[in-house]
């Protein structure tokens, strides 16, 4: 199944906070691999449940599934995304 990428308008603000070369790696990452098979990724527990994610070396992408759609919720480092708002 084909799925399409749909991204939050906060994930930009998470890209700044990221250098570009591994920002590019982490987008690289997430449209080459992600799109593919997103639902092989682990579905998180306690105030995150029914969102996914994926990992891209020390990054985390939150994401959930919407029919056809992936939307990306949040890109960060692995200590900080889980404390963050969604």
């Amino acid at each position: 199944m084909a799925y399409s990428l749909g991204y939050k308008k906060s994930v930009q603000r998470d890209l700044k906070q990221i250098s570009k070369l591994e920002a590019k790696r982490i987008l690289d990452h997430i449209e080459q691999e992600l799109v593919n098979d997103p639902e092989s990724n682990p579905l998180l527990k306690g105030r995150f449940a029914g969102l996914r994610r994926y990992r891209v070396g020390d990054y985390r992408v939150i994401y959930f599934l919407q029919e056809t759609e992936i939307r990306i919720l949040r890109i960060g480092h692995r200590r900080d995304v889980y404390k963050q708002e969604i």
